[in-house]
């Protein structure tokens, strides 16, 4: 099963910002542990590269999509793509992270905030579309986007909540992107990876109750 494939069948994607190799990977764990199948590991992380290489190493052989996050240029791309990344995250549509993921049979998520925007980015090869900020727009938005594009795939990411999740799966989210709200700093740092299976297992029981509806 490919990333896109995972990324649609479980509905979340975990986005680890920040954390460093061995706190990343123990994150990894602990989502995966509660069903999240697709973990994002920020471009603008502190050691980038080798916790991505790190992670993806880590999840070899298992169905765990490791991908990189905040993908702002071509170079970055390549550079995810060459350390193992299974997919691709932008906050902006860039055309040439299209490209560079469809060279390489690399999923890419790119971010949008207008209709012209996800329909130019779905044209140009992007496999989904990163709602973003999602807070800020709402489902409301996602709702009135999917409309009169049916056919673009929508991932509202940036203040996805336990509170918001199974709005915006309602207004027809694919899926959603999650970062603080699964991972957030207290528990990493006081080592409670129990916490975040928890709060994993949550999400992804949001999500099959609305994807599989």
């Amino acid at each position: 099963m490919d990333a896109e494939q995972l990324i649609r069948e479980t509905g979340i994607v975990a986005i680890l910002r920040g954390f460093d190799r061995d706190a990343s990977r123990s994150i990894t764990d602990a989502v995966t542990r509660g069903g999240v199948r697709a973990v994002e590991i920020t471009a603008n992380t502190d050691g980038f590269r080798v916790t991505l290489e790190s992670v993806a190493a880590s999840r070899e052989g298992t169905e765990t999509a490791v991908g990189a996050g905040t993908v702002l240029d071509r170079e970055t791309a390549r550079d995810a793509i060459a350390a193992g990344a299974e997919f691709l995250v932008t906050p902006t549509f860039d055309e040439g992270v299209v490209r560079v993921g469809n060279r390489y049979g690399v999923p890419v998520l790119t971010g949008v905030a207008t209709p012209t925007e996800a329909l130019d980015a779905y044209a140009a090869g992007a496999s989904m579309c990163k709602v973003f900020p999602a807070r800020s727009l709402g489902p409301g938005f996602v709702s009135s986007l999917g409309g009169p594009l049916p056919q673009v795939p929508l991932v509202p990411t940036g203040g996805v909540s336990r509170e918001n999740a199974a709005a915006f799966f309602e207004a027809g989210a694919a899926a959603l992107g999650i970062g603080s709200s699964i991972a957030p700093d207290d528990a990493v740092s006081d080592g409670d990876f129990a916490e975040i299976e928890r709060r994993a297992r949550e999400f992804v029981a949001i999500a099959d109750a609305h994807l599989d509806g």
